[in-house]
C-alpha cells in the first residue's frame, strides 16, 4: 500500500499531537524529582582552618585592652553586632544565630579539628564519625527523603578534614578539590561513545564488575559460605560473625561503585559545573569578577549541591591561624572573602525558599586568644568562643551567651560541643539522643556525651 507525502505529513502530525501530553508529563515528572531533592534536608559545613579570631568577628570588645582595631557595626539581628568588614553577612543576620559562650578544650589544630568534627576528644581506640558522616547516615532516614546518583557527603575546596570513622566507607566524603570543575573520575572516557550508547556500556560494564566481585569474595573466602561445617558452636559464631563484618564491608564497597557507576551514566554529575550560573550571582559570592576566589566558588558549589539532595557539604577557607598581623590578615582577605561567600549563600538559599531545609554552621578547631601578643597577633584559646548556627528549624535573629567585657571567660549560658551538634541535628529533624554502634556494637551519642540542644535557638519556631 502506498502513502502519499501530504498524507504521511498528515498522520505524522496526529501522532506527535498525541506524543506531546506524555512527553510534557514526562518533563514534568522530572521537574517535581528535582523539586523533592531539593526539599531534601541538607547541612553546609563552613569550615575555618587554622583557629579564627570570634573575638574580631562576631564578639567584639571595643575599647577594652582585648579589643583589637575593628568597628562594630549593626545587623539585622536587633542588638546584634559584628565587624565592621563583614557588611554582608550583617545584613542577614536575621536568619543566623551566634553562639558566644561555646567552650571547648582543645587548643591543639588537630585534636580541635577532630573534636569540633565528631564532638568527641581524640580517642586513639575509637575512629569517630564526623559531623558530615553521621548527617549523611540519618538524613536519608527521615520522612520524605529523596535519594540521589551523587555521593551524600562532598567536601569542597581542600582535603576531608574527618571521615566516618567506624560508620563505614559508605559514609566518608568525596573531595572535590577545584570548585567548578567536575571531578575527571565522573568523566566517562571519550571512547565509551555517548548518548544511549554509552549508558548501555557502562550498564554492562557495571554488571561484569559486580560478576568478578562476587567472584572474588567467594573464591577468595569461601570458609564464609553457607553450610560449612564447623567443629563446635563457638567456632560456629565467629565465622557468623565475620561473615557478617566481610558482608557489610562488601555491601559498602558495592554501594560505593554502584553510586559512582550511576554518577557517570546520569546528568546528575553536571551539578560539579558552574559555567550556567548567573555571572552576577557568581561575583555576589566572590566566584567571579574582581577579587574572585575558590572559597566564592565552594559556597556556590554547596548551593547546587544542597539543591540537587546532597546530605552534608562542608568547605574550608584557611588562613586564620594568625599568630602574627592578625589584623591585617582579617581586614584584607580573611573577612571580606568569608562576608561576600556566606553572606551571598545565605541571600541564595533565602531566595531560592531551601533556607528552611538547609542547616549552616561556621566554625574552626578553636577561638584565639583575647590578649594581643606582641607580633599584633593572636594565639590558640578554646576556653571562650563563637561559632555561628541557622538555618532549619533553628530560629536566627540573635546571639546567645556571652563573654565577659574582655572576652577572658564565659559570662552567662556555658555551651559545649556536644550542645553544638545537638542544635545542629534538631536544626535537621534528626532527633540529638539518636545512638550509632561501633564496629563491636558500643552505643555512641551522636551529639558527644550529655549534649543538649539549645532551646532559646528552637522558640518561636514551633
Amino acid at each position: 500500500m502506498s502513502m502519499n507525502r501530504r498524507h504521511f505529513l498528515k498522520h505524522v502530525a496526529a501522532a506527535s499531537a498525541l506524543a506531546l501530553p506524555g512527553m510534557e508529563f514526562v518533563r514534568t515528572i522530572q521537574a517535581n524529582a528535582q523539586q523533592l531533592r531539593r526539599n531534601n534536608k541538607s547541612v553546609i559545613i563552613f569550615w575555618m582552618a587554622g583557629g579564627p579570631a570570634t573575638i574580631d568577628i562576631w564578639d567584639l570588645k571595643p575599647g577594652r585592652p582585648t579589643g583589637g582595631q575593628f568597628r562594630e557595626i549593626n545587623t539585622t539581628a536587633q542588638g546584634v553586632r559584628i565587624s565592621e568588614h563583614m557588611p554582608r553577612v550583617a545584613a542577614q543576620m536575621r536568619n543566623l544565630a551566634i553562639i558566644r559562650s561555646l567552650a571547648t578544650t582543645e587548643g591543639d589544630h588537630n585534636r580541635g579539628t577532630q573534636l569540633m568534627h565528631t564532638s568527641y576528644r581524640p580517642n586513639p581506640a575509637i575512629a569517630f564519625p564526623d559531623l558530615g558522616s553521621i548527617a549523611s547516615h540519618e538524613i536519608p532516614k527521615l520522612a520524605g527523603y529523596r535519594d540521589i546518583s551523587l555521593p551524600n557527603y562532598i567536601t569542597v575546596g581542600g582535603g576531608a578534614r574527618g571521615g566516618p570513622g567506624f560508620l563505614g566507607m559508605n559514609y566518608a566524603p568525596f573531595n572535590i578539590q577545584n570548585p567548578g570543575t567536575p571531578p575527571e573520575n565522573i568523566r566517562a572516557p571519550q571512547s565509551l561513545g555517548s548518548g544511549d550508547d554509552l549508558t548501555d556500556r557502562i550498564r554492562r560494564r557495571q554488571r561484569l564488575f559486580y560478576t568478578l566481585e562476587d567472584q572474588f569474595m567467594f573464591g577468595r573466602v569461601p570458609h564464609l559460605g553457607a553450610g560449612m561445617p564447623y567443629s563446635n558452636q563457638e567456632e560456629r559464631e565467629a565465622k557468623l560473625a565475620q561473615r557478617a563484618r566481610f558482608s557489610d564491608a562488601s555491601k559498602a564497597h558495592r554501594d560505593i561503585y554502584y553510586k559512582g557507576f550511576s554518577l557517570v551514566a546520569s546528568k546528575e554529575g553536571q551539578v560539579f559545573s558552574l559555567k550556567n550560573e548567573n555571572p552576577k550571582l557568581m561575583e555576589r559570592y566572590g566566584a567571579a569578577g574582581m577579587g574572585a576566589n575558590n572559597f566564592g566558588r565552594s559556597a556556590i558549589m554547596a548551593r547546587r549541591l544542597v539543591e540537587a539532595g546532597v546530605s552534608a557539604v562542608e568547605i574550608s577557607l584557611g588562613g586564620w591561624d594568625t599568630h602574627n598581623q592578625t589584623f591585617n590578615a582579617h581586614a584584607t582577605r580573611l573577612q571580606p572573602t568569608l562576608d561576600r561567600a556566606m553572606g551571598g549563600l545565605v541571600e541564595d538559599l533565602v531566595q531560592r525558599g531551601m533556607w528552611q531545609n538547609t542547616v549552616l554552621v561556621w566554625m574552626g578547631e578553636f577561638g584565639r586568644t583575647p590578649r594581643i601578643n606582641q607580633n599584633t597577633g593572636r594565639d590558640h584559646w578554646a576556653r571562650c568562643w563563637s561559632v555561628v548556627v541557622g538555618g532549619g528549624a533553628i530560629r536566627g535573629g540573635q546571639a546567645f551567651g556571652a563573654t565577659d567585657q574582655d572576652g577572658m571567660a564565659v559570662a552567662r549560658d556555658r555551651v559545649t560541643v556536644g550542645d553544638v551538634f545537638a542544635t545542629i541535628y534538631r536544626g535537621l529533624g534528626i532527633d540529638p539522643t539518636t545512638q550509632v554502634r561501633d564496629n563491636i556494637g558500643r552505643p555512641f551519642a551522636i551529639a558527644g556525651q550529655n549534649g543538649r540542644p539549645i532551646e532559646a535557638l528552637f522558640r518561636g519556631n514551633g
